[in-house]
């Protein structure tokens, strides 16, 4: 994403106050060439979960998107890593986050559930696409701020693209669990998508996984519970997805509340200057 106090993981935004990035005589230069490559794919990959929700087969259209999740989640990483951020890298990401996150789930619902209710169906869809660009082009408006009290605080604005598309898609991924035939009732699925929309949109703070910090005494147990989150992710794909999901979902209240906390001690002069106030684990 072209934000991490935002959507977290994306390919960091180049300031536009210290004149950006230049393009290099000879094109992009190769240190560059693996992250954009990276994004590359997860565009590739959103856009495969629509062709699979075409033929119906709407595990492997959530497994698309839930692939190009982690890709992007990856390719700011490894842009950092090898120093190769760039103008285009940026906007190529957040295309990619557009589409993969914002129009990919959109038609994803539509043609599983919203279509039986064509008008409001449709609507609905393209509220949580077009919420998730605006959600972006807020990010690259406000791209040179010096005052985000949100990232300054360690916390997030609104739910990230990402996750925006896995809860939105959430419905889904409990119908591929259980036999619930109103999960799939455009009822239901509709004002869902147009709750998450509103999330994507919102100005509330959301906890940011960067600004976690482990405890010394239980690193060993949180390195236990990834391979454990692995090993269920591989048997039991949606109960597991769909239990993460909901539980990000309940905690936005107490990120929320948090958020109120660091405000009420910056207010007393006894607040964090710096991110990292999250609670540690």
């Amino acid at each position: 994403m072209t934000d991490p106090s935002y959507d977290p993981g994306d390919q960091p935004m180049p300031s536009r106050r210290s004149g950006g990035f230049r393009r290099p005589r000879g094109g992009i230069p190769l240190r560059a060439v693996a992250p954009n490559a990276v994004t590359a794919l997860a565009l590739c990959s959103g856009l495969s979960g629509v062709r699979f929700a075409i033929g119906h087969d709407f595990e492997r259209a959530v497994a698309m998107i839930m692939v190009a999740g982690v890709l992007d989640g990856i390719d700011g990483r490894i842009a950092r890593l090898l120093h190769g951020e760039s103008r285009f890298g940026a906007e190529l990401d957040s295309l990619s986050d557009a589409i993969s996150f914002g129009v990919a789930p959109a038609l994803i619902l539509y043609l599983w559930s919203l279509s039986a209710f064509p008008r409001f169906g449709w609507m609905a869809a393209l509220v949580l696409a077009v919420f998730c660009a605006l959600r972006l082009a807020r990010f690259n408006a406000l791209i040179d701020e010096k005052e985000q009290p949100h990232k300054s605080a360690g916390f997030l604005t609104g739910v990230p693209a990402p996750a925006g598309a896995g809860l939105a898609l959430l419905p889904l991924m409990l119908s591929l669990w259980v036999d619930a035939p109103f999960l799939s009732s455009p009822y239901f699925v509709a004002p869902w998508a147009i709750f998450i929309a509103l999330l994507m949109v919102s100005s509330i703070a959301t906890f940011s996984w960067k600004s976690l910090r482990l405890r010394r005494n239980i690193r060993f147990e949180a390195l236990a519970l990834v391979v454990l989150l692995g090993a269920a992710l591989i048997t039991l794909p949606w109960p597991t997805l769909s239990l993460v999901a909901s539980l990000y979902l309940l905690l936005i209240p107490f990120s929320i509340v948090s958020y109120e906390r660091v405000k009420r001690l910056r207010a007393a002069g006894a607040g964090p200057r710096e991110p990292g106030p999250t609670p540690s684990v």
